[in-house]
């Protein structure tokens, strides 16, 4: 791990969550500090390095340059035009045209909330981070969501103190990939975690007074390890008790160690079919909890099943129960009308105006529900 020590000007970094896609984006660190995992492709042969404290500030003043005058015609007329983001180009000095493009994203999408990057901003040493996080409210102070992603490992072990102090300062929803609660899983897919640190993190997160989201991603397990994939996910956030479960489907690109473990017969991947069997099992095993699901990503089966718990559960679980009891047939249409964006759930595939498009694809390229697993997963490497 290093430290860069030259001003490089205004970064951001490759991802955010997708309910981060209105935030505005702050580089406090660079790639991923573990990186080893075997399904993600996203920082491979990247170097980890923290970014210090006076780079990120220099980076907040950036935008603020343009942010503090586009957040007040919102204040003033409750939207920004084309000639608004114009006007205020115009009247600012210099010509930082990244910091612009990311304080016109921002106004875009209302300016409510920030997020921190890369894949663990709290790696960051306790002190500065909270540096940042003061720093920012003082410059942003109508943002009222402050979020990052974290690992469990290392929230771990951040003292609840420090955890404390985040929160105050103005951290307040940490995003965690969890992936899965089996131990096995975990070790296999090399994630550097286990059940018991992703409990333990995850109850660390909550007690600061922070919002959680926790990622989870069906199928992972590969068929050898599906059921302990479900249950011990589901044991392991029932202890939790997150604030959000949100879907992941595994999909598999080429360029990741997963993907040689599966061409080479050491990972077996799991069905759509299997999928539904194996979150329909996850649902059922989840405790009394509280949490919001959410499958908000175009790889998921079912971008319907959603909902709070334990209220919405049963109307979550009857939707995959629908599509496992649709004819071979049926289920073909409905995979391949979801993952052209066609349907959003079971439910919008009755009557819908879309089925002769789907059908007339799987003629074209002569899917059957013999073949459809393997089309479908090919079309899943495109939304990665």
């Amino acid at each position: 791990m290093k430290t860069a020590c030259e001003y490089e000007g205004f970064e951001q970094g490759p991802i955010r969550p997708p309910s981060e896609a209105a935030s505005l984006l702050i580089r406090v660190s660079r790639n991923c500090p573990w990186n080893r995992c075997t399904f993600c492709p996203v920082y491979k042969g990247e170097s980890f390095s923290l970014r210090p404290v006076a780079d990120v500030i220099r980076d907040i003043d950036a935008v603020a340059k343009y942010a503090i005058p586009l957040h007040g015609v919102i204040e003033k007329n409750g939207r920004v035009t084309r000639s608004d983001i114009e006007a205020v180009q115009a009247s600012v000095a210099g010509n930082e045209i990244y910091a612009f493009q990311a304080a016109v994203n921002w106004a875009r999408g209302r300016m409510t909330s920030v997020f921190l990057q890369d894949a663990n901003s709290l790696i960051v040493k306790p002190e500065d981070l909270i540096r940042v996080l003061e720093y920012m409210r003082s410059v942003f102070p109508w943002a009222y969501r402050i979020t990052s992603y974290a690992r469990s490992h290392t929230v771990a072990r951040i003292s609840d103190e420090h955890l404390a102090r985040m929160a105050e300062a103005g951290l307040n929803r940490i995003h965690i990939g969890m992936e899965s609660g089996s131990d096995a899983v975990l070790k296999m897919v090399k994630k550097g975690s286990t059940k018991a640190m992703h409990i333990k993190g995850g109850q660390k997160v909550k007690r600061a007074g922070m919002e959680l989201s926790e990622y989870v991603m069906p199928g992972l397990g590969g068929r050898r390890w599906s059921r302990d994939h479900a249950l011990e996910t589901a044991d392991a956030l029932t202890q939790i008790n997150p604030d959000f479960i949100r879907l992941r489907t595994l999909a598999i690109p080429g360029h990741t160690e997963l993907f040689t473990d599966w061409k080479e017969g050491r990972f077996e991947k799991i069905t759509d079919v299997e999928a539904a069997e194996e979150i329909l099992l996850f649902l059922e095993s989840l405790g009394d909890i509280t949490s919001s699901l959410a499958s908000d990503h175009i790889l998921n089966l079912f971008q319907d099943v959603e909902g709070c718990f334990p209220e919405d559960r049963e109307a979550m679980c009857g939707k995959i129960r629908a599509f496992l009891a649709m004819d071979p047939v049926e289920k073909m249409h409905y995979q391949v009308g979801r993952r052209l964006g066609l349907f959003h759930g079971i439910g919008g595939m009755k009557g819908s105006a879309h089925m002769k498009q789907v059908e007339a694809t799987c003629r074209q390229y002569a899917i059957t529900p013999q073949n459809v697993d393997e089309v479908i997963t090919q079309l899943m490497t495109q939304f990665i």
